[in-house]
């Protein structure tokens, strides 16, 4: 059974009702974008053979400020004043660096995670936000729930899946909350108020070394509680790689997987030869023909509404550097599956068309793990924690931990 929820009435564009990412990759690597991908590429052999403008010198700083003296002062024409060794140094407007599209979207899509958060009045729970800054230098936004009723008995670090935010989960986390679990989120790079392109990810190496980062200022902050990871679809494979680490795999005592995407096949094999390729050349790229209506991620219309109404939540058609990282990681969990050995619990819904069900078979039987347990729900979609039956779930995954603690 599948819903579709009509967010907004128009007839020109449609939005894919989807978290994952299987059904927008199938969309990305059809045989019509196929040929739309050879035109661009003509485009771009064009544009190599155009001449290359040379680029305009900067003036020294001496002659900046010799101009400056020669200037009345306090002209339209300047915009900011330096002091430099004494010596007051106009620049012209014209000098001042603007921020880009990326990085004003980045600070709307901040701002709003930040504000959600101050603006949660709960009084049971006490919900903060922070910032770390990666190895890259980028900028990841992070939040944590602790409970002001409960003494804290463990940990549980949450990842979200691709084009949502940790935000989303915020009834999830009070829940863990009530039984004794601090809960840190991460959103990772492009998604939420981290930085980065809305849905853009360079490279989901990036998004594993980031948790690992994070993971190991969280166990700083929280010495000698034991410590585990919740991680759904992308988020879950991004899980699964960093557990992979023995580093990472000693310092945690389980993992909890909803709806992982650990398999993600595109519609036909030559695809995999030539994903890379276009990945390189058109990282950012998106195609209007994956723009389309897609398979529904839950059962529950109301979920669906305010899934697709949240402006934290991308809606557009996937970028080509995503959807190959996407099957990327999905190729390397695929080959090492057995070489996990952390405690699990993987749950999917036995019809979700987003990421494979029996992927997660697959997952249970190979994984060297001693300590592993599956749940496959007859007739769930992709999105288990907002599916009508949300509250089974949230028990299920509670008593694990529980009993791990």
């Amino acid at each position: 059974m599948t819903v579709a929820v009509e967010v907004a009435k128009t007839s020109e564009a449609t939005i894919i009702l989807t978290s994952g990412a299987s059904g927008r990759i199938s969309a990305l690597f059809s045989l019509r974008v196929l040929r739309s991908l050879f035109l661009l590429i003509n485009a771009f052999v064009l544009l190599l053979l155009l001449p290359f403008r040379g680029r305009r010198r900067m003036p020294s700083p001496a002659t900046m400020m010799a101009s400056s003296g020669s200037q009345s002062g306090g002209g339209k024409e300047e915009k900011a004043v330096v002091e430099r060794k004494g010596t007051v140094v106009r620049v012209p407007s014209k000098m001042v660096p603007r921020k880009s599209a990326v990085e004003q979207e980045v600070a709307a899509r901040r701002s709003l995670a930040i504000r959600r958060v101050l603006q949660d009045d709960d009084r049971e729970t006490l919900r903060e936000f922070s910032h770390f800054v990666t190895f890259r230098g980028d900028t990841m936004f992070t939040q944590s729930w602790t409970s002001l009723s409960f003494k804290v008995r463990g940990l549980v670090f949450l990842l979200h899946g691709l084009n949502e935010h940790s935000g989303r989960y915020n009834d999830f986390a009070k829940k863990l909350n009530a039984n004794g679990f601090k809960v840190y989120g991460m959103d990772w790079i492009g998604h939420g108020g981290s930085d980065g392109l809305h849905a853009y990810v360079p490279s989901l190496d990036d998004a594993v070394n980031d948790m690992k980062q994070i993971l190991s200022k969280i166990l700083a902050e929280n010495p000698g509680l034991p410590c585990f990871c919740f991680g759904h679809s992308t988020g879950a494979a991004i899980i699964l790689k960093a557990a992979l680490d023995p580093k990472v795999e000693s310092r945690i005592d389980g993992i909890v997987l909803t709806s992982p995407a650990v398999g993600v096949q595109p519609t036909h094999p030559i695809f995999k030869v030539l994903a890379p390729i276009f990945s390189f050349l058109f990282p950012r790229y998106q195609f209007s023909a994956a723009n389309k209506r897609g398979v529904a991620v839950c059962r529950d219309p109301a979920a669906l509404l305010a899934k697709y109404s949240d402006p934290l939540v991308f809606t557009g058609s996937i970028r080509v550097r995503t959807g190959y990282e996407i099957l990327r990681i999905a190729a390397y969990l695929q080959q090492n599956l057995c070489k996990l050995t952390v405690p699990f619990l993987v749950l999917h819904g036995s019809d979700d068309a987003v990421t494979d069900p029996e992927c997660s078979k697959k997952l249970y039987e190979e994984a060297s793990s001693t300590d592993k347990s599956i749940k496959l729900y007859k007739g769930l979609l992709h999105d288990l924690l907002f599916e009508l039956e949300r509250e089974e779930i949230m028990k299920e995954i509670i008593d694990w931990l529980s009993q791990r603690c």
